[in-house]
Protein backbone atom coordinates (compact mmCIF):
# COMPACT_ATOMS: atom_id res chain seq x y z
CA UNK A 1 0.00 0.00 0.00
CA UNK A 2 2.47 2.42 0.92
CA UNK A 3 4.92 1.55 -2.44
CA UNK A 4 1.78 2.39 -4.53
CA UNK A 5 0.80 5.47 -2.29
CA UNK A 6 4.77 6.94 -3.09
CA UNK A 7 4.15 6.14 -6.89
CA UNK A 8 1.06 7.32 -7.14
CA UNK A 9 1.78 10.62 -5.50
CA UNK A 10 5.11 10.59 -7.97
CA UNK A 11 3.05 10.34 -10.85
CA UNK A 12 0.79 13.35 -9.54
CA UNK A 13 2.95 15.63 -8.74
CA UNK A 14 5.07 14.95 -12.51
CA UNK A 15 1.98 15.27 -14.53
CA UNK A 16 0.89 18.64 -12.32
CA UNK A 17 3.61 20.11 -12.85
CA UNK A 18 4.34 19.59 -17.04
CA UNK A 19 0.51 20.77 -16.79
CA UNK A 20 1.10 24.01 -15.11
CA UNK A 21 4.37 24.71 -16.65
CA UNK A 22 3.76 23.76 -20.36
CA UNK A 23 0.13 23.45 -21.45
CA UNK A 24 -1.39 26.74 -23.13
CA UNK A 25 -4.02 28.55 -21.48
CA UNK A 26 -6.98 26.68 -23.51
CA UNK A 27 -5.37 23.48 -22.92
CA UNK A 28 -4.67 23.77 -19.26
CA UNK A 29 -8.13 24.82 -19.04
CA UNK A 30 -9.30 21.74 -20.56
CA UNK A 31 -7.35 19.57 -18.50
CA UNK A 32 -8.60 21.44 -15.42
CA UNK A 33 -12.52 20.89 -16.22
CA UNK A 34 -11.78 17.45 -16.95
CA UNK A 35 -10.78 17.34 -13.39
CA UNK A 36 -13.86 19.12 -12.53
CA UNK A 37 -16.08 16.90 -14.41
CA UNK A 38 -14.19 13.95 -12.20
CA UNK A 39 -14.47 16.14 -9.24
CA UNK A 40 -18.51 16.52 -9.87
CA UNK A 41 -18.78 12.81 -10.55
CA UNK A 42 -17.33 11.41 -7.42
CA UNK A 43 -19.72 14.44 -5.75
CA UNK A 44 -23.29 12.66 -7.02
CA UNK A 45 -22.07 10.34 -4.15
CA UNK A 46 -22.40 12.98 -1.68
CA UNK A 47 -25.89 13.71 -3.47
CA UNK A 48 -27.17 10.33 -3.02
CA UNK A 49 -26.65 9.37 -6.46
CA UNK A 50 -24.90 5.58 -5.68
CA UNK A 51 -25.28 4.21 -8.88
CA UNK A 52 -22.78 4.25 -11.42
CA UNK A 53 -25.31 5.31 -14.62
CA UNK A 54 -26.86 8.16 -12.15
CA UNK A 55 -23.21 9.64 -12.23
CA UNK A 56 -22.29 9.33 -15.59
CA UNK A 57 -25.21 11.33 -16.18
CA UNK A 58 -24.34 14.00 -13.78
CA UNK A 59 -20.62 13.58 -15.57
CA UNK A 60 -22.14 14.51 -18.76
CA UNK A 61 -24.47 17.21 -17.70
CA UNK A 62 -20.96 19.24 -15.92
CA UNK A 63 -19.14 18.55 -19.08
CA UNK A 64 -21.75 20.25 -21.25
CA UNK A 65 -21.74 22.88 -19.35
CA UNK A 66 -18.37 23.34 -19.04
CA UNK A 67 -17.76 23.02 -22.73
CA UNK A 68 -20.53 25.52 -23.51
CA UNK A 69 -18.36 28.28 -21.02
CA UNK A 70 -14.79 26.93 -22.67
CA UNK A 71 -16.70 27.53 -26.41
CA UNK A 72 -18.56 31.20 -25.69
CA UNK A 73 -14.73 32.05 -23.94
CA UNK A 74 -12.68 30.84 -26.24
CA UNK A 75 -11.15 34.44 -27.05
CA UNK A 76 -10.91 35.32 -23.65
CA UNK A 77 -8.98 32.07 -22.32
CA UNK A 78 -6.35 32.30 -25.55
CA UNK A 79 -5.70 35.18 -24.53
CA UNK A 80 -5.42 34.17 -20.73
CA UNK A 81 -7.79 36.74 -19.47
CA UNK A 82 -9.42 34.99 -16.79
CA UNK A 83 -10.92 37.87 -14.22
CA UNK A 84 -13.44 39.08 -16.07
CA UNK A 85 -16.94 40.26 -14.28
CA UNK A 86 -18.15 36.77 -13.80
CA UNK A 87 -15.05 35.00 -12.93
CA UNK A 88 -15.08 37.73 -10.28
CA UNK A 89 -18.46 36.91 -9.03
CA UNK A 90 -17.34 33.32 -8.84
CA UNK A 91 -14.81 33.93 -7.04
CA UNK A 92 -16.64 35.97 -4.56
CA UNK A 93 -19.24 33.67 -4.27
CA UNK A 94 -17.29 31.03 -3.37
CA UNK A 95 -15.66 33.05 -0.23
CA UNK A 96 -19.50 33.60 0.75
CA UNK A 97 -20.14 29.60 0.26
CA UNK A 98 -16.91 28.79 2.56
CA UNK A 99 -18.20 31.24 5.22
CA UNK A 100 -21.35 29.39 4.84
CA UNK A 101 -19.58 25.66 4.66
CA UNK A 102 -18.06 27.11 8.32
CA UNK A 103 -21.37 27.37 9.75
CA UNK A 104 -22.54 23.98 8.66
CA UNK A 105 -19.16 21.82 10.01
CA UNK A 106 -19.30 23.76 13.70
CA UNK A 107 -22.81 22.63 13.81
CA UNK A 108 -23.17 19.70 12.11
CA UNK A 109 -25.20 17.10 12.46
CA UNK A 110 -27.74 19.53 13.37
CA UNK A 111 -26.69 21.29 9.96
CA UNK A 112 -27.87 18.58 8.47
CA UNK A 113 -30.77 18.13 8.83
CA UNK A 114 -31.32 21.53 7.01
CA UNK A 115 -29.13 20.07 3.71
CA UNK A 116 -28.85 15.84 3.90
CA UNK A 117 -32.47 15.68 2.38
CA UNK A 118 -32.03 18.32 -0.53
CA UNK A 119 -30.77 17.25 -4.14
CA UNK A 120 -30.45 20.87 -4.96
CA UNK A 121 -28.89 21.84 -1.97
CA UNK A 122 -26.29 19.38 -2.07
CA UNK A 123 -25.32 19.90 -5.99
CA UNK A 124 -25.48 23.37 -4.91
CA UNK A 125 -22.56 22.70 -2.54
CA UNK A 126 -20.50 20.71 -5.20
CA UNK A 127 -20.71 23.52 -7.87
CA UNK A 128 -20.33 26.22 -5.41
CA UNK A 129 -16.80 24.19 -4.42
CA UNK A 130 -15.28 22.88 -7.62
CA UNK A 131 -16.25 25.49 -10.12
CA UNK A 132 -14.76 28.45 -8.60
CA UNK A 133 -11.79 26.28 -7.65
CA UNK A 134 -11.37 26.15 -11.56
CA UNK A 135 -11.56 30.06 -12.14
CA UNK A 136 -9.29 30.45 -8.83
CA UNK A 137 -6.54 28.16 -10.46
CA UNK A 138 -6.42 29.85 -13.94
CA UNK A 139 -6.52 32.91 -12.59
CA UNK A 140 -3.73 32.58 -10.38
CA UNK A 141 -1.97 30.32 -12.83
CA UNK A 142 -2.28 33.03 -15.54
CA UNK A 143 -1.51 35.98 -14.02
CA UNK A 144 0.33 38.74 -16.16
CA UNK A 145 0.90 35.73 -18.86
CA UNK A 146 1.26 38.15 -21.67
CA UNK A 147 4.12 39.91 -19.96
CA UNK A 148 5.69 36.63 -18.22
CA UNK A 149 4.13 33.20 -19.15
CA UNK A 150 5.90 31.85 -16.12
CA UNK A 151 5.23 34.46 -13.59
CA UNK A 152 1.88 32.74 -12.54
CA UNK A 153 3.28 29.45 -12.30
CA UNK A 154 5.60 30.50 -9.25
CA UNK A 155 2.54 31.98 -7.96
CA UNK A 156 0.70 28.88 -7.93
CA UNK A 157 3.17 26.69 -6.53
CA UNK A 158 3.27 29.20 -3.41
CA UNK A 159 -0.20 28.22 -3.40
CA UNK A 160 0.47 24.46 -3.27
CA UNK A 161 3.67 24.97 -1.30
CA UNK A 162 2.08 26.81 1.07
CA UNK A 163 -0.71 24.51 1.83
CA UNK A 164 1.06 21.66 1.72
CA UNK A 165 3.67 22.33 3.59
CA UNK A 166 1.06 23.80 6.32
CA UNK A 167 -1.14 20.07 6.17
CA UNK A 168 2.76 18.72 6.63
CA UNK A 169 3.16 21.17 9.88
CA UNK A 170 -0.23 20.16 11.34
CA UNK A 171 0.33 16.32 10.91
CA UNK A 172 3.20 16.12 13.23
CA UNK A 173 2.54 19.13 15.45
CA UNK A 174 -0.78 17.17 16.04
CA UNK A 175 1.48 13.73 16.23
CA UNK A 176 3.39 15.37 18.79
CA UNK A 177 1.17 17.53 20.93
CA UNK A 178 -2.51 16.42 19.74
CA UNK A 179 -4.71 16.66 22.47
CA UNK A 180 -8.18 18.66 22.02
CA UNK A 181 -9.97 17.75 18.92
CA UNK A 182 -10.80 20.33 16.19
CA UNK A 183 -14.44 18.78 14.93
CA UNK A 184 -14.62 15.11 16.26
CA UNK A 185 -18.17 14.94 14.80
CA UNK A 186 -16.81 15.49 11.60
CA UNK A 187 -13.19 14.36 11.62
CA UNK A 188 -12.02 12.36 14.31
CA UNK A 189 -8.36 12.97 14.05
CA UNK A 190 -7.94 16.44 13.27
CA UNK A 191 -6.57 18.30 16.67
CA UNK A 192 -6.47 21.99 17.54
CA UNK A 193 -2.67 21.53 18.28
CA UNK A 194 -2.15 20.33 14.89
CA UNK A 195 -4.30 22.77 13.54
CA UNK A 196 -2.37 25.72 14.78
CA UNK A 197 0.12 23.77 14.50
CA UNK A 198 -0.31 23.98 10.49
CA UNK A 199 -1.27 27.93 10.97
CA UNK A 200 2.15 28.62 12.25
CA UNK A 201 4.05 26.86 9.52
CA UNK A 202 2.12 28.61 7.07
CA UNK A 203 3.37 31.85 8.68
CA UNK A 204 7.04 30.44 8.28
CA UNK A 205 6.48 29.37 4.73
CA UNK A 206 5.06 33.03 3.93
CA UNK A 207 7.82 34.65 5.91
CA UNK A 208 10.59 32.73 4.53
CA UNK A 209 9.37 32.50 0.40
CA UNK A 210 9.59 36.28 0.60
CA UNK A 211 13.09 36.58 2.09
CA UNK A 212 14.32 34.02 -0.22
CA UNK A 213 12.57 35.37 -3.71
CA UNK A 214 12.72 37.97 -6.00
CA UNK A 215 10.85 41.15 -4.63
CA UNK A 216 8.48 41.15 -7.93
CA UNK A 217 8.34 37.65 -8.34
CA UNK A 218 4.83 37.99 -8.60
CA UNK A 219 4.77 40.96 -10.50
CA UNK A 220 4.65 43.49 -7.72
CA UNK A 221 6.47 44.02 -4.34
CA UNK A 222 4.45 42.45 -1.60
CA UNK A 223 4.41 44.08 2.15
CA UNK A 224 5.08 41.16 4.52
CA UNK A 225 2.61 40.95 7.21
CA UNK A 226 -0.28 41.63 4.80
CA UNK A 227 1.36 38.24 2.91
CA UNK A 228 1.90 36.53 5.79
CA UNK A 229 -1.83 36.70 7.05
CA UNK A 230 -3.58 36.04 3.98
CA UNK A 231 -1.00 32.98 4.11
CA UNK A 232 -2.05 31.96 7.29
CA UNK A 233 -5.94 32.80 6.52
CA UNK A 234 -5.87 30.62 3.41
CA UNK A 235 -4.40 27.47 5.17
CA UNK A 236 -7.09 27.94 7.56
CA UNK A 237 -9.48 27.91 4.96
CA UNK A 238 -8.16 24.97 3.70
CA UNK A 239 -8.75 23.17 6.76
CA UNK A 240 -12.38 24.19 6.46
CA UNK A 241 -12.37 22.36 2.63
CA UNK A 242 -10.96 19.55 4.10
CA UNK A 243 -13.35 19.12 7.07
CA UNK A 244 -16.26 19.91 4.46
CA UNK A 245 -15.37 17.01 2.66
CA UNK A 246 -15.09 14.87 5.36
CA UNK A 247 -19.03 15.98 6.80
CA UNK A 248 -20.17 15.05 3.22
CA UNK A 249 -18.95 12.13 2.85
CA UNK A 250 -19.98 10.97 7.00
CA UNK A 251 -23.22 12.19 5.52
CA UNK A 252 -22.95 9.92 2.88
CA UNK A 253 -21.81 6.84 4.76
CA UNK A 254 -18.92 6.54 2.44
CA UNK A 255 -14.77 6.36 3.51
CA UNK A 256 -13.23 7.77 -0.06
CA UNK A 257 -14.88 9.87 -2.68
CA UNK A 258 -13.69 6.98 -4.88
CA UNK A 259 -10.83 4.91 -5.70
CA UNK A 260 -9.62 6.75 -9.23
CA UNK A 261 -6.31 7.18 -7.29
CA UNK A 262 -4.22 3.96 -6.47
CA UNK A 263 -3.31 4.61 -2.19
CA UNK A 264 -4.73 7.86 -2.26
CA UNK A 265 -9.03 7.50 -2.92
CA UNK A 266 -10.32 9.91 -4.72
CA UNK A 267 -9.55 13.04 -7.03
CA UNK A 268 -12.03 15.02 -4.09
CA UNK A 269 -9.73 13.46 -1.29
CA UNK A 270 -6.32 15.04 -3.00
CA UNK A 271 -7.82 18.54 -3.77
CA UNK A 272 -10.39 18.83 -0.60
CA UNK A 273 -8.00 22.00 0.90
CA UNK A 274 -7.20 23.41 -2.43
CA UNK A 275 -10.93 23.85 -3.10
CA UNK A 276 -11.20 26.20 -0.52
CA UNK A 277 -8.08 27.57 -0.63
CA UNK A 278 -7.05 28.71 -4.38
CA UNK A 279 -10.47 30.37 -4.49
CA UNK A 280 -10.04 32.07 -0.88
CA UNK A 281 -5.84 33.08 -2.28
CA UNK A 282 -7.32 34.19 -5.87
CA UNK A 283 -9.85 36.69 -4.04
CA UNK A 284 -7.02 37.81 -1.59
CA UNK A 285 -3.99 38.10 -3.96
CA UNK A 286 -6.38 40.19 -7.06
CA UNK A 287 -7.86 42.26 -4.96
CA UNK A 288 -6.41 43.01 -1.36
CA UNK A 289 -3.05 42.58 -1.19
Amino acid sequence: MLKERVLSAVVMVIVALAAIFWLPPLALTIALSALVVLGMWEWAQFVGFKSQMSRVVVAGVTTCILLLLVVANTDYINAARFMTDLSVIALFIACVWWLAALILVVTYPNSAKLWAKSVVAKFLFGICTLFPFLIGLLAIRFNNYTLDAYQGTYLLLYAFLLVWGADSGAYFFGRALGKHKLAPKVSPGKSWEGALGGLFTSGVIAFAFLQATPNDVFGRTLEMMPFIAVSVATVAISVLGDLAESMFKRQAGIKDSSNLIPGHGGILDRVDSLTAAIPFFATMFFFVL
